[in-house]
């Protein structure tokens, strides 16, 4: 298992991520980014409105086709409490948790279709207006 780590502050974005090549070379069943995004604008990452909008963007961005509507729920209680969203895709599918305490989102990829992970964390960073971010990248084969 090769797996890839890549921290961008606001003002620069990520490089450095699995290739569609070495994706095809290694004859991979998925990729899976793992994305943490920080200081996030509180007001997106706590309205259901938005976070909708943000998958149907993340999914145009990535060029994956979405398999249904999303499944947004908020739960838990104290500093737990927040929205966790899911999205079905035609090639697996999409997870994410916001944290309201920290300001924090966490938002899960993996899909047998081949995406660019450095499209995904630039995108997320941008939407959810973080100040900073990080990525892991893991081929699954």
């Amino acid at each position: 298992m090769k797996k890839h780590a890549l921290f961008a502050p606001a003002n620069r974005p990520a490089t450095g991520k699995i290739s569609k090549g070495e994706y095809d070379s290694r004859q991979s069943w998925g990729l899976l980014a793992t994305i943490n995004l920080y200081e996030c604008d509180i007001q997106l990452i706590k309205n259901p409105r938005e976070i909708k909008k943000f998958i149907v963007k993340l999914c145009e961005a990535i060029k994956m086709k979405r398999h249904g509507e999303p499944l947004i729920q908020r739960f838990a209680e104290g500093p737990l409490e927040g929205y966790s969203a899911m999205q079905f895709i035609e090639t697996s599918s999409i997870t994410m948790h916001f944290d309201e305490e920290k300001n924090r989102a966490f938002v899960d990829i993996f899909s047998c279709k081949y995406f660019n992970a450095e499209t995904a964390l630039n995108f997320c960073k941008k939407f959810f207006k973080a100040k900073s971010c990080k990525v892991q990248t893991i081929i699954r084969d």
